[in-house]
């Protein structure tokens, strides 16, 4: 009876204690150091994304802050034996996914999350029909109206309010219509 290992890497959650992310993922980092498990995962990510806060003085600052508190991304082929390991990393409380046995993201929520670098249609020509994937315009079809394949732009003419409106989008978050 073999082991149970899928051989292509996808991204899962691990819970981790309150505070802790920054500490649970260099944990893992030197777990994965430790136990050279470096083929198997490949990317530990604690999201975070910088805000402008007001202080008390009135002064704006740029601050980093977590995106998604308590958890972790790792991208990883799993298998069954790499489980334990990873559960008993101090700061990490388990995988999230039904009885803490990990669940991978979706190709959409990692598509969202902008885990993956996302494939570039460059089939892509102008009169295109088009659909645009995330952001405030997600799922609203249009026409490419103006196509910059070096720069990786498109400028798309949607329809918003009984008008016509072009708006401006990166090629990897349209994706062309048949």
């Amino acid at each position: 009876m073999g082991k149970e290992i899928d051989e292509k890497p996808k991204w899962y959650v691990l819970h981790t204690i309150s505070g802790y992310e920054n500490v649970a993922k260099q944990n893992l980092e030197m777990v994965v150091e430790k136990n050279n498990l470096k083929d198997r995962v490949f990317d530990i990510i604690s999201p975070e994304e910088e805000v402008i806060e007001q202080k008390d003085s009135g002064k704006q600052v740029v601050v980093r802050q977590k995106v998604l508190p308590t958890y972790l991304l790792v991208k990883m082929i799993y298998g069954d034996d790499i489980w334990h390991t990873i559960t008993r990393t101090r700061g990490i409380t388990g995988f999230v996914g039904p009885k803490g046995r990990p669940l991978e993201l979706t190709e959409n929520e990692i598509m969202q999350m902008r885990l993956e670098e996302q494939k570039v249609d460059t089939s892509l020509a102008l009169n295109d029909t088009v659909e645009i994937i995330g952001g405030p315009f997600d799922k609203v079809s249009g026409t490419v109206i103006e196509l910059d394949l070096e720069l990786g732009k498109a400028k798309v003419s949607v329809e918003m309010f009984g008008r016509t409106t072009p708006i401006d989008v990166s090629l990897n978050q349209i994706r062309k219509i048949n």
